[in-house]
């Protein structure tokens, strides 16, 4: 099995890391310092489950890997659009693209029967520039509840959590998602494959899109928002109207919204990678976490002002990281 892992950062490289370990061919494709630490010395990784150290091969150049097997995405899923010519030479005839995003899939009305079959997603699809870049035929979804971290060059640390739960967009049990799980099994990760992927898409949702934008907003930790009176109403609204949204479209997930962000406030001081983000002045992946769920709202009439509201204020503060400086300023 030939994989290569496109954006080796915290979870990429982890990743790669675990599937060498197991005995696949891993390409890890990277830049900047980081890249130069992989190919001189390869990924260390610093876990409370045991360090470990792995040298699979690396690159900032797709051609040099060739066509492989599937194809990790490591990257945020504000640059799938962009990542077209990086992944075409990696494809061949059957390469699958686990893409492991957080919040909505530009995949996810793909082969879903209902009123919404296939539907495009405009915020996370905008004039379909995701899907040519990610053709849906080759599309694997994954959630991760891991957490991880580039310590420095070459070292990711590794926080919490192994699960890496994946599946196809047709909700079978398919033989390159068994084949996938596998490896990553034998790397000693968890990778279940999920029938119904989606519900695992809106669990893990109703936690990204309160924390990582107020995370953003307040410059605040997980075990910060949650503990203070406000926020944590703040984000309980949040989930109740994420839950109605995921209703409508046909998913409700098994889990209460106090058991949820009972499970985020056990993650304690940790900045989301919303905040990391903010911090680097990298822009705000907000589009799939809180434009989509603002969008499915207006597709299904799903009353959100919370949503609507920290939306509209989070997207402000992404215009100012991503806006130019301005050429003068005026005293006021």
């Amino acid at each position: 099995m030939r994989v290569a892992v496109l954006g080796a950062g915290a979870i990429g490289a982890y990743v790669g890391a675990a599937l060498h370990r197991a005995g696949v061919e891993v390409h890890l494709i990277a830049r900047g310092p980081h890249l130069r630490e992989l190919q001189t010395n390869g990924v260390r990784v610093l876990s409370p489950r045991g360090d470990f150290s792995a040298r699979p091969n690396a690159t900032d150049d797709p051609v040099e890997v060739g066509p492989v097997d599937y194809v990790f995405l490591g990257l945020k899923a504000n640059s799938y659009a962009a990542a077209g010519p990086m992944i075409k030479p990696l494809l061949h005839e059957t390469t699958g693209i686990i893409a492991a995003q957080n919040g909505i899939p530009w995949w996810y009305f793909h082969c879903l029967p209902g009123p919404y079959q296939n539907y495009r997603i405009q915020s996370v699809d905008p004039g379909g520039s995701v899907t040519e870049a990610l053709p849906l035929e080759r599309a694997i979804g994954c959630v991760v509840y891991a957490a991880t971290e580039i310590e420095s060059p070459g070292v990711i640390r590794h926080l919490e959590g192994t699960r890496f739960s994946i599946g196809e967009p047709d909700g079978t049990i398919s033989p390159r998602c068994v084949q996938f799980s596998e490896a990553m099994i034998a790397g000693g990760l968890k990778c279940p494959v999920e029938a119904d992927l989606r519900h695992d898409i809106w669990v893990k949702l109703m936690g990204n899109i309160a924390f990582n934008p107020i995370s953003a907003l307040a410059r605040a930790t997980m075990v910060g928002i949650a503990r203070h009176g406000g926020t944590r109403e703040l984000v309980m609204t949040m989930m109740r109207e994420t839950l109605d949204v995921a209703q409508r479209v046909g998913c409700t997930p098994n889990i209460s919204i106090e058991k949820r962000l009972a499970g985020a406030e056990r993650t304690g001081e940790h900045k989301t990678s919303t905040l990391q983000d903010l911090e680097k002045g990298k822009p705000l992946e907000l589009d799939v976490l809180l434009a989509a769920v603002v969008e499915l709202a207006d597709l299904t009439g799903a009353e959100i002002p919370t949503l609507r509201a920290i939306h509209a204020v989070a997207d402000l503060l992404n215009e100012g990281i991503t806006a130019q400086p301005p050429v003068a300023t005026r005293a006021v």
